[in-house]
Parts: structure tokens; sequence; C-alpha cells
């Protein structure tokens, strides 16, 4: 296992917990999915995601 596999990825949560209409939550910008998988997500698949949140979260701002 290399540095980058063996790497912790530290959670977007920020402790807002609410999911909107889109199964998104609006505190971190992650899918009901995505939160439930968290803890059994590689540290690749958590740092795909941290890149889909701040996709999102951008996306949000833009409207």
């Amino acid at each position: 296992m290399n540095k980058v596999e063996s790497e912790v990825v530290s959670s977007p949560c920020v402790s807002v917990c609410a999911l909107d209409e889109n199964d998104l939550c609006v505190g971190c910008y992650r899918t009901g999915v995505e939160i439930s998988q968290w803890g059994s997500m590689s540290p690749e698949e958590k740092r795909n995601v941290i890149d889909l949140v701040k996709e999102r979260e951008k996306a949000s701002y833009i409207g």
C-alpha cells in the first residue's frame, strides 16, 4: 500500500445534517448514499466524493 492509498481522508461533514429534495445534504453536499457508505469507502473513493462535493457546492452558489 502506498502513501496515497493509506492516507486518511476527512469527512466533509459540518454537522448540519439535512437532506434536500435532491437527496443532497445541505451541510456537506453529499448524497444520502455517499453519507451512509463513507465509512466503508477507500481513500480514493472518498477523494472522488470530495471532488463531487466541491462541484456541488460551487453549483449551489451559481444557481
